[in-house]
């Protein structure tokens, strides 16, 4: 179905190839997952699927793509439309219409479709994605997941044979993902489409791979095959794989169930020992309170009555489905969008009384698209300009960002770098002002593991050093590695607020897969099982 010859990819003004001498086939009715380093060429291989590389983002390609026998050189993005559907990474970029159902028809109309062709189409497509019921809902009021499964029936609609994603979990809740990730199968198992997906969040996604494609970056080769085969020397790992490479578990397990299987020796191992944990400060410097605060958009109620604080030196995770109300208690603490009652307080003043300078020596907000504070057009003077925003000695922003991200150099355009290294930088930006209270919203969506580690570290020496952490997250495995404090919403409304452990290992959809894995022992990550095994062998 897909073939690619020899075929190596160089943007302008760069002078080795993003993607080198590329040998690869695809057979129909496979879901390949790709795998690799944020910037290591996934977007670049994913477009060059349905010809985009070259046609419209330039450079010079080498060698020969053939998709179904059409070569994508020959062939623009238009003449391929029938056969390669492509969902973007955010489904809400994509749309073009209001509602559900005309959505879903948009496509075949630019085909040019009959029209009983395209009802009996969108018939079919609401069966399969299981959108009846929303079938005349506006786009705009869609959760997470309902969105990504109309950005999916919208080019399914097409009959393609090719289905192409960039991301579609990193944005979803577990239960969305999850059901996201039922319609891939179901595509690829009962209609033979051939799906091709990029994805960070390796856990939720490897064990329904049929084929891994390794990124390496550089213009290295890539390399692709069985995933048991390449999960096991590959660079980036879901924590499943990485605790069986730690027990040294064969065959090497790629599901929590299989791993489980494998599990009795070590649980038998662990027995009678502890997960190590953070230390907390034990001032409890209370930095951040809601006492019985709500928040209405218009009619619609979207947080109910939340009483909830940060301390510093705490980590605090908000979890909860998409439209829960995370970000609307972010905004709160951050003193924007609707105005709430009850009571909001950031080191015992209200934020909207605030001035902006005062503002952010209180509380900094990273928002979901940090590129959105990024302006410059070098890093260098995002870093002069953060500086002179909060008041700081000139050099303070840069010598941040050297300790987070060296690798980043000053004459670079921000929108350059990597998804991973505009948080970081953003990050850094917030931090300049020294605000005791960090607030983030979804901070790793777009990361790769070494990318996400690396922020985690960060996050951790900022607690340590006193300040309070609240992020806004779907990651449980983030949460499971820094998090002090687990608060779940639902409806805008506080369903659980406790210590990490007890709040996500009492829950099947937010537990990590080592709790899974090792239940009902209480460890959460694969880290604290490789202490504890460290431990046992010094002390044996």
């Amino acid at each position: 179905m897909i073939v690619f010859e020899d075929v190596s990819i160089t943007y302008p003004g760069q002078d080795r190839p993003v993607l080198g001498h590329v040998n690869l086939q695809i057979p129909e009715g496979e879901l390949v997952l790709v795998v690799g380093r944020t910037g290591s060429g996934k977007t670049t291989f994913l477009r060059a699927i349905n010809g985009l590389v070259p046609h419209f983002t330039g450079g010079m390609l080498t060698g020969r793509i053939l998709i179904d026998g059409r070569d994508t050189a020959t062939h623009p993005p238009r003449e391929l439309a029938d056969l390669v559907g492509v969902v973007p990474q955010d489904p809400m970029s994509g749309f073009v219409t209001d509602i559900v159902e005309d959505e879903l028809a948009y496509g075949m109309e630019c085909l040019g479709l009959a029209p009983d062709v395209m009802r009996r189409r969108v018939e079919e497509t609401l069966d399969l994605l299981g959108l009846a019921d929303i079938r005349h809902r506006a786009l705009r009021t869609l959760s997470g997941g309902q969105r990504q499964r109309v950005a999916i029936g919208a080019v399914l609609s097409t009959h393609p044979k090719v289905l192409v994603l960039d991301e579609p979990t990193s944005a979803l809740d577990p239960g969305a993902a999850e059901e996201v990730l039922a319609a891939l199968q179901r595509l690829v198992h009962d209609l033979g489409v051939t799906v091709v997906m990029a994805e960070h969040r390796l856990e939720r996604v490897v064990q329904y791979a049929d084929q891994i494609v390794l990124v390496p970056g550089g213009g290295l080769p890539i390399t692709a095959g069985a995933p048991a085969e390449m999960m096991r020397t590959a660079p980036i790992a879901p924590p499943v794989v990485e605790l069986a490479r730690l027990a040294g578990w064969q065959p090497l397990p790629l599901s929590v169930r299989d791993a489980r299987r494998a599990a009795g020796s070590l649980r038998d191992l662990l027995v009678g020992q502890q997960p190590r944990l953070r230390a907390v400060t034990a001032e409890q410097i209370t930095l951040a309170t809601t006492t019985d605060a709500s928040v209405r958009y218009g009619t619609r109620p979207a947080l109910r009555h939340v009483s909830v604080s940060a301390h510093a030196g705490e980590i605090v995770a908000l979890m909860g489905r998409n439209g829960a109300g995370k970000s609307t208690l972010l905004n709160a603490l951050v003193g924007v969008g609707p105005e709430p009652t009850g009571s909001v307080r950031v080191n015992g003043s209200d934020p909207r009384t605030l001035s902006g300078s005062e503002l952010v020596h209180a509380v900094g907000l990273v928002p979901q698209e940090p590129a959105d504070l990024l302006e410059a057009t070098t890093v260098a003077e995002e870093c002069r300009t953060s500086d002179r925003d909060a008041a700081a000695e000139p050099g303070t922003t840069r010598a941040l960002l050297a300790l987070m991200a060296p690798e980043i150099e000053d004459g670079i355009h921000p929108r350059d770098l990597s998804e991973g290294q505009r948080l970081l930088l953003v990050l850094c930006i917030i931090l300049a002002a020294r605000p005791p209270l960090l607030l983030l919203d979804e901070p790793t969506r777009g990361l790769d593991y070494p990318t996400k580690a690396r922020l985690a570290t960060a996050l951790a020496d900022l607690a340590d050093a006193g300040h309070a952490i609240v992020l806004a997250t779907h990651d449980v495995e983030l949460v499971a590695e820094i998090a002090d404090r687990v608060v779940i919403l639902a409806d805008g409304e506080i369903v659980a607020d406790g210590a990490t452990s007890h709040v996500v290992t009492s829950s099947p959809m937010f537990a990590p897969q080592v709790a899974k894995i090792l239940a009902p022992q209480s460890w959460l990550t694969v880290q604290q099982v490789a202490l504890a095994l460290d431990e046992s062998e010094a002390a044996g």
